[in-house]
């Protein structure tokens, strides 16, 4: 009886020490709790080393860690906190987000590569569906442009008095006339012309043969016969080919007629419903972009406008001119020349080389190599007068295209659609630029009403300073007076 007492004092002392140690694995626990969210995850966070409990009645600060085991644990209980690295362990960086990864100059190009890839998809396949149904868009081309050079005369006659209807169908009805009499006047010139001009071209050849046997350049009689001879042969070869193309010609004639017609009713409704037209066409535009276009509209049909007038003005000139000068040099053909001249005029740059030249080898092979200097002498002058003084007189500010636009557009017009898209190119890049021109300066407009005032002691820092003779500039000026 007497040893049972002290078995249960031994006892008593074993719980007391286990109630001790969850105590301080309890407290422990709680400390790596708030020590949780500046090291993130429980794994990744160190972890104080276990210690061994005090005796009762020592001092808690001289406690021994327990050992460590293999597994990571401390000896003496599962699930023990892990001792922190020590502080010459390496720091493990974090893993950088890819879109980081690459520079932020190619991360710009190949979000611009992409884009100039969709928008050169685009184009091509609306290239490819202009192609298709190419006579149909020359077509409606042409009736473009004639109705800019009509429209006023509508508009004016609409001021007069007269209805919508009848002041379109006097507008058009005197246009289509005007233009089939001018084109009736050149094929009957030229088929009256066509037997007297032949005459002239054999004279003008053994002329201009006699003067390369004269010249310096030591052409012989044999030379000339041999070129001659094979030009003969080359002809006789290609019958079966010219033969073809003459089949196809007739195909061109019908498509031709077919454009014209197209041309003209186009022409009569977009004078007559012009204005519905363009109202449709802006129901296909987003809303978000509709009142842009809007704006942009007007604007690119007074450029339109300007160009048409200005062009048939400055091609006027130029015909009568040159057809003045070719007519007092005694050129057969100067009228119809002057028309070609005119027509010709419509393609910037390359037209009036095209026309000039054709005028000078007329001149050539009928009148001699002197009456053809004159006749070039008078087609420079003429065009010089052009460039240096009618056109900058007559379209103005209008239309504002560098010459280097305008030779890169003649010549994608005319390699893409012929002599159609090399008259059409210039007008289209003109229309262009001014749209362009207007889109972005809404843009930023509306950028800068969005954007809010600046209020307090910056507004007048921030504010932007009035141009010079503004009305808000007047308005200043004003207020400090």
């Amino acid at each position: 009886m007497s040893r049972v007492p002290g078995w249960l004092n031994r006892l008593g002392e074993g719980l007391s020490r286990v109630g001790r140690r969850l105590d301080e694995r309890r407290a422990e626990a709680e400390r790596d709790d708030e020590l949780d969210a500046p090291y993130g995850r429980p794994a990744d966070r160190p972890r104080a080393a276990a210690t061994v409990p005090a005796r009762p009645g020592a001092d808690p600060d001289t406690a021994a860690p327990l050992p460590e085991q293999e597994d990571g644990t401390a000896e003496g209980g599962a699930g023990l906190s892990v001792p922190a690295p020590p502080s010459y362990a390496p720091a493990v960086a974090a893993r950088p987000d890819p879109a980081a990864a690459i520079p932020w100059g190619m991360r710009v190009a190949a979000e611009a590569s992409w884009r100039l890839l969709v928008f050169a998809g685009t184009v091509w396949v609306l290239m490819k569906v202009i192609s298709s149904v190419q006579l149909v868009v020359l077509a409606f081309v042409a009736a473009l442009l004639v109705t800019a050079l009509l429209q006023p005369t509508v508009a004016m006659l609409r001021r007069r008095g007269l209805p919508r209807g009848l002041a379109t169908a006097v507008t058009a009805v005197t246009g289509f006339v005007v233009m089939g009499l001018v084109g009736w006047f050149v094929v009957w010139q030229v088929m009256d012309n066509i037997d007297n001009l032949s005459g002239q071209v054999k004279d003008g050849i053994e002329e201009l043969k006699r003067w390369l046997l004269n010249s310096p350049f030591h052409v012989t009689e044999q030379q000339i016969n041999g070129i001659a001879k094979n030009l003969s042969d080359s002809v006789g070869t290609n019958a079966e080919q010219i033969t073809q193309v003459g089949l196809q010609g007739v195909t061109v004639v019908v498509e031709t007629m077919t454009g014209i017609l197209l041309a003209m009713f186009s022409t009569l409704f977009l004078l007559y419903d012009g204005k519905k037209v363009w109202e449709w066409t802006l129901k296909l535009v987003p809303a978000q972009a509709r009142p842009g276009v809007a704006g942009a509209g007007p604007r690119a049909w007074r450029t339109l406008t300007a160009y048409v007038r200005g062009t048939v003005l400055v091609a006027l000139i130029d015909a009568v001119f040159i057809g003045i000068g070719l007519y007092f040099l005694d050129v057969p053909m100067a009228v119809p020349l002057a028309v070609f001249i005119f027509l010709f005029a419509f393609i910037p740059l390359v037209g009036a080389v095209v026309s000039g030249a054709l005028a000078v080898v007329v001149a050539l092979v009928t009148n001699g190599v002197f009456t053809a200097l004159m006749v070039l002498v008078v087609v420079l002058a003429v065009q010089q007068i052009e460039g240096h003084v009618l056109q900058p007189f007559i379209l103005g500010r209008a239309v504002r295209v560098h010459p280097l636009a305008v030779v890169l557009a003649v010549a994608a017009g005319g390699l893409t659609a012929g002599i159609g898209g090399a008259v059409a190119a210039v007008p289209l890049v003109a229309v262009t630029n001014t749209a362009v021109g207007y889109l972005r300066a809404y843009t930023t407009e509306q950028a800068l009403r969005s954007t809010p005032e600046p209020r307090g002691a910056t507004a007048y820092e921030v504010a932007p300073t009035p141009a010079p003779g503004s009305v808000r500039d007047k308005q200043g000026k004003g207020e400090n007076t």
